[in-house]
C-alpha cells in the first residue's frame, strides 16, 4: 500500500452494507483492492452468472454526469441472468423500490441484484447493471449507493465520489466517507483525502469506520512520502494487539506494512502474525469455513428419516467439548469494543445440549407409558384367568 498502488483501499469483505437478505447497518472498507472473503452483495444470491459479456464492448461512463446513461445513442442494457427475479434483495431496499412503478421496479430490482452477483468478479460489468438501475431508479438512496460502491470496485473514482456525495444527500447517511476519502486518492488528491479525515462528520462514524478512516489516512500519508506519519495514522484506540474484532486483522496488516515502510522490520513481523491469529480466532480470511451448500436428501439421510424417532439417550460421559486459544475475540456480532470474551489457555468448557435433553425427557416419558401399558395387560390377564 506504500508503493502507490492503491492496495490500502477500502476493504471490500467483512461486514457491510448489503442489498441481500444480510444487510448490515453500515459498510466497512478496507485494503485496496481486496477480493477475498465474504464481498459486498446488492443479493443474497451470488451464483456464477451465465452467459458472457466478453463479447460487447465495454461502456465507457461519461465523467461529467450519471445523466448520460440516458442518452438516445448508449447501448443496451446488459442481459440479465435466467435465475434472477429481483426478490434476492433485502427488505430495506425492497422498501424503497415499491415506491417506483411496477414494471421500473422489477427492472430495478434485477439489475441491483445483478450488481452485487458481479462486483467481486467483474466490476465494470457490476458498473453497467448498476446504471441500467438508475435509468429507472436514480431517485432512490440504494440504487445511487450502488452506482457509487459498483463505480468505486471498477476504477471509476470521479464517478463514484459524485454517487456517494448524492447517496449523502438522500440519505443523510455518512457512512461512505472512508470509501469517499480513498476516492480523493485514486483521483491523486491525497491532501483532500486528509481533509475528509479531519472533518467533523468523520467524528460520528462507529469503531469499523474509524478503523477504515485510518487506513485510508495512512494511505494519504504515504501517497505524500510522509511514511513515519502514516506510521501514526494507525496509532489509534482501536489498535490493540491482545483484542481481536472484525477489523481488527486488516488493522494489524496495515500497521505491519506502515512499520515495514520505516524500517521496523521486528515490530512489522509481530504485528504480520498477529493479524493471522485474529483471523483465525476470528474464523475469517485464510481461515473462514467453507460454504456449504445442501442440495437435498441423499439416500441415507432418506433411510434415517424413515427409522422411528425414538433414540436411547446419549451416555452421560458423551459431551461436547470446546477448545480454546489464548485471543480475544469478538463477541455476538457487533463492533463494540466492550463485547469482546477472553478465552484463557487449556480451557476447555463443557456443555450438554438441549437437544440431548429433550431426548431424555422424551425417553423416560416413553418408559413411562410402556410400564403402565404393561401394568394394565398383567391386570387384564388376572381378571380373565
Amino acid at each position: 500500500p506504500f508503493n502507490n498502488d492503491r492496495g490500502d483501499r477500502p476493504a471490500r469483505d467483512g461486514e457491510r452494507r448489503s442489498f441481500g437478505s444480510d444487510r448490515g447497518d453500515r459498510k466497512p472498507f478496507g485494503d485496496r483492492p481486496a477480493r477475498d472473503g465474504d464481498r459486498r452483495s446488492f443479493g443474497n444470491d451470488r451464483g456464477e452468472r451465465g452467459g458472457s459479456w466478453e463479447e460487447r464492448p465495454a461502456r465507457v461512463p461519461n465523467a461529467k454526469d450519471i445523466r448520460s446513461a440516458n442518452r438516445p445513442d448508449r447501448e443496451r442494457s446488459p442481459e440479465i441472468d435466467e435465475d434472477v427475479t429481483g426478490r434476492e434483495l433485502d427488505r430495506a431496499t425492497g422498501h424503497q423500490i415499491k415506491t417506483l412503478e411496477e414494471q421500473s421496479a422489477g427492472w430495478v430490482a434485477k439489475h441491483l441484484v445483478m450488481a452485487g452477483r458481479l462486483i467481486d468478479i467483474e466490476p465494470e460489468l457490476a458498473f453497467q447493471h448498476a446504471l441500467a438501475a438508475s435509468r429507472r431508479g436514480g431517485r432512490l438512496s440504494a440504487v445511487r449507493e450502488a452506482v457509487g460502491l459498483t463505480a468505486y470496485a471498477a476504477g471509476h473514482y470521479g464517478e463514484a465520489l459524485r454517487e456517494f456525495r448524492t447517496y449523502r444527500r438522500i440519505s443523510g447517511s455518512n457512512v461512505h466517507l472512508p470509501v469517499m476519502a480513498d476516492c480523493e486518492r485514486g483521483l491523486g488528491r491525497p491532501d483532500r483525502a486528509l481533509d475528509m479525515v479531519r472533518s467533523p462528520e468523520a467524528q460520528d462514524l462507529d469503531a469499523p469506520g474509524k478503523v477504515e478512516l485510518a487506513i485510508v489516512a495512512s494511505g494519504a500519508r504515504a501517497d505524500l512520502n510522509q511514511l513515519d506519519a502514516a506510521v501514526s495514522e494507525l496509532e489509534i484506540a482501536q489498535l490493540d494487539i491482545n483484542r481481536a474484532f472484525s477489523y481488527s486483522p486488516r488493522l494489524f496488516r496495515a500497521y505491519a506494512e506502515a512499520l515495514s515502510a520505516v524500517g521496523r522490520t521486528e515490530e512489522a513481523d509481530k504485528w504480520a502474525r498477529q493479524a493471522l491469529v485474529a483471523e483465525n480466532a476470528l474464523g475469517v480470511g485464510d481461515f473462514a469455513e467453507p460454504e456449504i451448500l445442501d442440495l437435498g436428501w441423499d439416500e441415507q439421510e432418506e433411510e434415517a428419516a424413515r427409522k422411528p424417532r425414538f433414540q436411547k439417550p446419549a451416555p452421560e460421559t458423551d459431551v461436547v467439548t470446546a477448545e480454546t486459544e489464548t485471543v480475544i475475540v469478538e463477541a455476538a456480532a457487533a463492533d463494540v469494543e466492550h463485547d469482546d470474551v477472553e478465552l484463557d489457555d487449556a480451557e476447555s468448557d463443557y456443555f450438554e445440549s438441549d437437544d440431548a435433553e429433550s431426548d431424555i425427557d422424551s425417553a423416560e416419558e416413553d418408559e413411562e407409558r410402556n410400564e403402565t401399558a404393561e401394568a394394565d395387560n398383567e391386570g387384564n390377564d388376572s381378571q380373565h384367568g
